[in-house]
């Protein structure tokens, strides 16, 4: 096997020239200089055989391996510091984390290479040399695809960035991504490490499919999760830290959406884990999406109320609602509506700026004290539930005198 050659010959070609050529006559003038003995030497040397490699291979190998560790660090301490230093000048904060990023893989292939290079000076048994092709492309690969894994990370990264400065509803879904497209380089890289080993990957699949229904029957709820966090990422329903509400039982903020469940932090602060598969066939109410918060209530006034009291009530509550800045002006609706069956009801009818819950209930109690203070002011009273009896016959008669008698 010979797979560098040119290294090879370079360290072969003179063994071999001074094998042919008959050892020079030593001077006729006197002996053999002690430079020319150690040359002798050395050359002798250089063709002992050690097994099935001569010691001229062995030192080439150890040669190849000293460089390719010194190119490393090299490469370390040269290379990447060079690169850092210009990053340092750039504007862009992400290219210091790129060069971090494949400083390892990069170091990682350099000696890899080494090592393959260092190997393959050696003469080899039959066998070992194809093994020790198909396992430096495996480790090839796979330092490459670690690479590509962390610029994808990088790009996530960018990404993710660029989602939050623009608000885009995408942001709070990237890690979902990240995760994904991970394990879909992961998976390539795998079939293309066992390809590279000599495996048929058809083969390996066709057999994986041949078991693929039981195994798909035994993941269906997985599978089921993992398609509704792509739906759920498609969809965009909601993102992390958005209220929502899923039926009865779930009511509370996102925090994290997941490959296989989204976790909710409910009013009570405790956490609740979703399947994806069942967030995505159910109905969600994303209460953080509402452009403004509806009060709707009923205010009621006792009978003894006048007809121009009442109207002029309808139009001080209308104006308060109109003057408060926490309240949307875009429509109001202050109506007498009902009789009661113990007041006269006045329906209220607006929308809070601000739909956070607490922000909401503080407008809302705001509202209420002015219009218990409108009440007031015109002298009249909130109604409650009263009964009035009216007695007839001796039992009315009766009473009557009983008060009568009263001093």
């Amino acid at each position: 096997m010979r797979i560098a050659p040119a290294i090879i010959l370079l360290f072969a070609g003179p063994a071999t020239a001074s094998a042919q050529a008959e050892p020079a006559p030593a001077s006729s003038d006197g002996p053999p200089s002690a430079f020319a003995e150690g040359m002798r030497w050395l050359s002798d040397l250089m063709r002992v055989e050690v097994g099935d490699n001569s010691t001229r291979q062995i030192v080439a190998s150890f040669g190849i391996l000293l460089a390719a560790l010194v190119l490393r660090k090299a490469v370390l301490v040269f290379a990447f510091a060079s690169l850092r230093k210009v990053a340092r000048r750039t504007s862009w904060k992400y290219d210091d984390k790129l060069i971090q990023m494949l400083e390892s893989p990069i170091s990682t292939l350099v000696l890899v290479v080494g090592f393959f290079l260092a190997i393959t000076t050696l003469t080899l048994p039959v066998g070992v040399d194809l093994f020790v092709l198909r396992a430096f492309q495996a480790a090839t690969l796979t330092v490459v695809f670690w690479a590509f894994l962390r610029f994808v990370e990088l790009i996530s990264d960018v990404m993710a960035e660029t989602a939050r400065e623009k608000e885009m509803a995408i942001y709070h879904f990237i890690p979902l991504l990240k995760k994904a497209a991970r394990v879909f380089l992961v998976i390539i890289g795998v079939i293309l490490v066992i390809q590279n080993l000599g495996y048929s990957v058809g083969s390996l699949l066709t057999g994986l499919g041949i078991g693929g229904l039981a195994v798909a029957l035994a993941a269906q709820e997985s599978l089921g999760n993992f398609f509704g966090s792509v739906s759920i990422a498609a969809d965009r329903p909601f993102k992390v830290g958005d209220w929502i509400q899923v039926g009865d039982k779930v009511d509370g903020d996102v925090e994290e959406v997941g490959l296989r469940s989204t976790r909710v932090r409910t009013w009570a602060k405790s956490q609740l884990t979703i399947p994806n598969k069942v967030l995505a066939n159910e109905i969600i109410e994303n209460w953080s999406r509402m452009p403004k918060r509806r009060v709707k209530q009923v205010v009621g006034v006792s009978y003894e109320t006048s007809p121009e009291d009442m109207e002029g009530l309808v139009d001080d509550i209308r104006q308060l609602l109109r003057e408060d800045p926490d309240v949307h002006q875009e429509f109001i609706l202050v109506n007498f509506t009902d009789f009661g069956s113990s007041s006269l009801d006045i329906l209220v009818y607006y929308f809070t700026v601000s739909t956070r819950w607490l922000e909401h209930m503080d407008v809302r109690q705001r509202i209420n004290l002015k219009i218990m203070r409108a009440v007031k002011a015109r002298g009249l009273s909130v109604a409650f539930p009263t009964r009035t009896l009216y007695f007839e016959g001796e039992i009315a008669r009766r009473l009557s005198e009983d008060q009568s008698l009263e001093p």
